[in-house]
């Protein structure tokens, strides 16, 4: 680490322990080379972390770029408090993630981890033997959020946005949001975004076979988002394979905390394809009749297809307790709870008109406070049970689900209590699916 401030190198020492470095403290020498030589005795080098300092962030660009060169592997972590100016010129110039200053070691250690894998998966490939991690612990990528639904015209895609751009605006630079209704996504409408890369662009090409060069074709979003917009016209949407989202969706959980996958409404293929990458799983639908029976009927394939989600959150959107059925009645039929219940409003259907979610225009109105404490779900804090035993994890509160079994007493489990359901598992209940034989079902 290269920095001036003693408090600074004194919290990231607190998370990575004896794997620091120790360069005396002073200014950012301006040639890559030099870096180098001063930590002569400690190669292979994993991370460089660059602290710009009140100073030129222009030197610490042109070392961040000497630094990330294919021969070493490094990861290059600028510390910088204006990530905003500089975001796109530190993702041209290789920096693998910027951090404030004032970061918490929480958040240090988040971020140093994952710079760490970035670098050993070069390095490996370079012959160049990797480095331990983080207090010698092992992290699970990033989180997968996607928002589904049984039909379309729920508001799924505004859940989707908003939930997106909530994250990016409580944790910078920590989401990006992907449109995998591969025909007709509505993101960049949503967001009132005209990208100059799509999603057909990001999985071929270089893009597919480089981190770095994914990261430019990403559309930036002004609250701090990137996004991944849908192709340009349904046409375009054959050109993607379900391979290609797998491995978009896994490079992307590599290098961000969330990703926010926005789903066409149905169990399509590339949405089966989504949802065996998930972790979190937000099912959206409006509180109609035709909307709920139509959840109930997603949800009972779901499980007979081994996806049960512990991280599964059911969303009532457009509530409206006066129009015959109440929240009882919609968890008597679909057997599971409900989460949320977000009311009808005037000003959600303006702020998608207008392309701009609420919870960037922070305007009052009722639908806010509820996409607020969706949000505020998926944040550290919230956490439930951390899947991993690493220390990153642990300090972060992270959790992936189980899919393999559901207990019954569980939500959306209708068996005897303490009876336990075998599950099949999900390439099992695919292959059923593709045939047809789900609840012995011919398509």
């Amino acid at each position: 680490m290269l920095t001036e401030s003693a408090d600074l190198r004194d919290r990231i020492r607190s998370v990575v322990g004896d794997h620091l470095v120790d360069l005396p403290l002073g200014p950012l020498p301006s040639d890559p080379a030099r870096v180098l030589a001063m930590t002569q005795g400690a190669q292979p080098l994993s991370v460089v972390v660059l602290d710009a300092g009140p100073h030129d962030q222009t030197t610490a660009l042109e070392v961040a770029s000497g630094l990330r060169t294919d021969d070493t592997g490094i990861s290059v972590v600028l510390v910088s408090d204006r990530p905003e100016e500089v975001g796109f010129a530190a993702m041209r110039a290789g920096v693998c993630d910027i951090v404030h200053p004032d970061a918490d070691p929480g958040e240090l250690g988040w971020v140093l981890e994952r710079a760490r894998r970035s670098a050993v998966t070069r390095q490996a490939g370079n012959g160049v033997g990797p480095g331990s991690g983080v207090n010698g612990s092992q992290t699970p990528p990033g989180r997968v959020i996607s928002v589904a639904s049984p039909k379309g015209g729920v508001g799924k895609t505004t859940v989707a946005t908003n939930l997106a751009v909530g994250l990016a605006r409580s944790d910078p630079h920590s989401t990006v949001l992907v449109d995998l209704d591969v025909q007709f996504g509505d993101v960049g409408s949503a967001l009132n975004l005209a990208p100059e890369y799509t999603l057909v662009d990001v999985v071929h090409g270089p893009a597919a076979q480089d981190t770095m060069v994914l990261k430019t074709f990403l559309t930036q979003h002004e609250t701090g988002l990137y996004v991944v917009c849908g192709p340009g016209s349904p046409a375009e949407a054959d050109s993607v394979g379900m391979e290609d989202i797998s491995r978009l969706l896994q490079t992307l959980a590599s290098e961000f905390r969330y990703v926010v996958v926005d789903t066409a409404p149905g169990l399509t293929e590339p949405t089966l394809t989504v949802l065996d990458n998930t972790h979190d799983l937000v099912l959206v639908t409006s509180m109609d009749v035709p909307g709920v029976r139509g959840l109930r009927k997603e949800i009972d394939i779901l499980r007979e297809l081994g996806m049960v989600f512990s991280g599964r959150h059911v969303v009532l959107n457009f509530a409206d307790t006066q129009n015959g059925l109440t929240k009882t009645d919609v968890e008597a039929t679909i057997g599971a709870s409900v989460d949320m219940m977000i009311p009808r409003s005037k000003g959600a259907v303006a702020s998608v008109n207008q392309g701009i979610p609420l919870l960037q225009s922070d305007k009052r109105d009722p639908v806010t406070t509820h996409l607020r404490q969706l949000v505020g779900r998926f944040t550290p804090s919230s956490a439930r049970a951390p899947r991993s035993t690493s220390a990153v994890g642990k300090l972060l509160g992270r959790f992936r689900p189980t899919p393999t079994t559901a207990t019954a007493g569980t939500p959306g489990s209708p068996e005897a209590p303490g009876q336990q359901v075998p599950q099949p598992t999900r390439s099992e209940g695919r292959h059923r699916l593709n045939k047809g034989e789900v609840r012995g079902e011919k398509r």
